[in-house]
């Protein structure tokens, strides 16, 4: 999205009527990123107000080298890491898996005759997922963060988050098998 200079000049000169027009060209789409990490629609909507809050602050720094939702994004989710982090300990399992190993349904299936999920229902199943498994598999699938800036965000190792996003992914493959198992019995319509 492109945001006209006199935005952001009157955002950096505090202005609230351009403050304002900032929040509304970006917030849905960050209220998105919030809601990857909150635990509910009220955490993420804290998480996004929190992070304007820091936009508004730090909007004098921004360098315009990049493009500003891509700043405005990424303190979108480095607030809620910090959030996170500050207000609960996200559960990293590195040697103990808390989630029991389940035998995988139809695992020999091949994949290519399935009907794509529902993104509604994907991003459902994402967030349902343990929270240390959740964020890891965020960063790492949906913010492209790579093992060493996931480890160096949450402070743990790189092959932690590597245990978690595999863990993460085994759930979500499992939960997959389920909703296609479902289908092809008619258990589920949509």
């Amino acid at each position: 999205m492109i945001v006209d200079e006199s935005i952001l000049e009157g955002c950096i000169a505090g202005k609230r009527d351009a403050q304002y027009e900032l929040y509304k060209k970006f917030a849905s789409s960050m209220l998105a990123v919030c809601f990857r990490y909150a635990r509910s629609r009220d955490e993420a909507e804290d998480f996004l107000q929190e992070g304007f809050l820091k936009v508004f602050q730090k909007i004098s720094s921004f360098r315009r080298e990049g493009s500003l939702e891509g700043w405005i994004k990424r303190i979108m989710i480095n607030n809620s890491l910090n959030e996170i982090k500050k207000n609960r300990k996200i559960p990293f399992h590195e040697d103990i898996d808390v989630i029991h190993e389940t035998q995988i349904i139809d695992q020999d299936e091949p994949a290519g005759d399935l009907d794509p999920v529902p993104a509604d229902l994907l991003l459902e199943m994402i967030r349902s997922l343990p929270e240390g498994y959740r964020v890891v598999f965020t960063l790492y699938v949906l913010e492209d963060y790579s093992h060493k800036e996931i480890a160096g965000e949450l402070n743990i190792s790189e092959s932690t988050s590597k245990t978690q996003l595999l863990k993460a992914r085994r759930v979500l493959k499992h939960k997959l098998n389920e909703y296609y198992t479902m289908k092809k019995h008619n258990i589920i319509n949509e």
